[in-house]
């Protein structure tokens, strides 16, 4: 009889199999509260990579990190009329504290505009305090009536980006710098997943920006995960809370602003992108474990071995972990590491000490092969960098494969169905977004005839992506 998998099949169920995976290869968890979730070791490892190397990108953009604070008075939130309606169906909102009712409900983070608005109007008095470039890593909440874990929970982390300054010209050029040298540059050659860059339509983007611009990525099953999104604010907000500065004279002006994030919601993109029946594809850039060097049996020798390797391969740079816990079989630590994507196991036993040799499985490109023990250090890191590269062709050509250009609204559907539609905006336009929307089908983003993103909704030759979408 045939041995069950240890994950269901991504054909059979694709959701079943996006639980399998972050159960079995002890991602997450569900918090006690419905909608949260616990993140464990592994999973946050790649979040903690992935912060460290935005928060260097955001750095190099000239961005500080400050942090504001998670209760915002309610009263914040109505000054920006949009931006409440937006937001008022996933607040959470506290109204007793101290034991005693509060003189005025305060409401859980669900993004900072309005409290940051609040700090930047007085921090901003002339044109000499522009731009004020400022970025927080924080927790958010968002009441979720249909969680699931990584893409869409009541509570999730982020960064913020926030923005201010003199001119439309510079918070648009920022905002554009942002999504597309920060976030697409990241998404593509640190995650390798191969995402289109985009505007939003009206009916989608962010509740009180004048623009919003996204990262769409096409998942295993076809459908849609907006990845990151850059805003730009115009002066709603700087009007609502009356940011302004001084030019020549005593003439004020509001300022000009931008809003931009991405979340924990990359590490279900990460899964969704890259994983396959066996479990999880990790990208040898973003991997907290590039390689993981197994000892076959508790032989001495091959215990000293392993580890050499190990320090071996640490000092050519390769993030390593040595797992010589002989005491558990060599199966099911081969097949955990395999669960959790790490790109490379070296494996060692007595026979392949006796040859000199390791065997190297590359869990991306798939394969094995005996390897000189001598010359894996100097092998290992292109072996990396080869697999890299090819995870990110294998995300474009599904997406490539799995767009089609179409003409009509029964045309997308069918398209949306397996993949994605490319279709002319002129031609579908609002109403025809409204009728999609009406069949769980959305418009995900503009893009222009080559390609590129842009400069107006309404520009002659944009074509819509769309998509069924997490």
């Amino acid at each position: 009889m045939a041995k069950a998998p240890v994950l269901t099949p991504q054909a059979d169920d694709f959701p079943r199999w996006y639980q399998d995976l972050i159960n079995k290869a002890e991602l997450a968890d569900n918090g006690p509260v419905r909608g949260t979730m616990v993140i464990r070791p592994y999973a946050y490892a790649l979040w903690e990579r992935m912060q460290q190397d935005l928060d260097a990108r955001i750095k190099k953009a000239g961005a500080q990190n400050a942090y504001f604070p998670l209760f915002i008075p309610q009263s914040y939130l109505t000054k920006e009329a949009e931006h409440v309606e937006g937001f008022a169906p996933e607040l959470a909102v506290v109204t007793h504290g101290g034991g005693k009712d509060l003189e005025e409900p305060v409401v859980v983070r669900p993004t900072s505009e309005t409290i940051i608005n609040e700090y930047f109007s007085k921090w901003v008095q002339s044109h000499r305090d522009l731009p004020l470039l400022i970025n927080q890593w924080a927790n958010v909440v968002r009441w979720e009536l249909r969680p699931r874990v990584f893409l869409r929970t009541t509570e999730f982390l982020w960064q913020e980006g926030h923005t201010a300054h003199a001119t439309y010209e510079d918070a648009r050029a920022y905002a554009s710098m942002i999504h597309t040298q920060v976030y697409g540059d990241f998404m593509t050659n640190v995650l390798g997943i191969d995402v289109v860059l985009g505007r939003k339509t009206v009916k989608e983007r962010f509740a009180g920006a004048i623009n919003t611009l996204t990262l769409e990525a096409m998942m295993g099953d076809g459908k849609a995960l907006q990845m990151g999104t850059a805003h730009e604010l115009g002066q709603n907000f700087a009007k609502a809370f009356n940011t302004t500065y001084q030019l020549q004279g005593a003439e004020r002006e509001h300022v000009w602003q931008t809003s931009w994030g991405v979340t924990t919601r990359m590490v279900g993109g990460l899964i969704m992108s890259h994983g396959d029946d066996n479990g999880l594809r990790v990208p040898p850039r973003l991997a907290a474990v590039q390689a993981v060097v197994l000892a076959i049996k508790g032989d001495d020798a091959v215990i000293a071995k392993v580890r050499e390797i190990g320090a071996a391969l640490e000092a050519a740079g390769v993030r390593v972990v040595v797992d010589d816990r002989t005491d558990t079989p060599f199966g099911r630590r081969a097949v955990d590491w395999e669960l959790k994507g790490v790109p490379l196991r070296i494996e060692v036993g007595p026979r392949d000490l006796e040859a000199g040799t390791a065997m190297l499985v590359r869990r991306i490109a798939g394969g094995k092969e005996p390897v000189s023990i001598d010359g894996l250090a100097a092998l290992v890191p292109g072996v990396l960098e080869e697999d890299q590269a090819l995870l990110l062709r294998q995300s474009r050509e599904r997406r490539e494969s799995r767009t089609v250009d179409v003409k009509t609204i029964d045309e997308c559907v069918e398209a949306a169905a397996t993949g994605w539609g490319r279709i002319s905006w002129a031609e579908l336009g609002p109403e025809g977004e409204a009728k999609l929307a009406e069949q769980g089908v959305s418009v995900r983003c503009l893009v222009a005839a080559d390609g590129s993103v842009p400069n107006s909704y309404d520009q002659e030759g944009n074509l819509a992506i769309v998509a069924r979408a997490y």
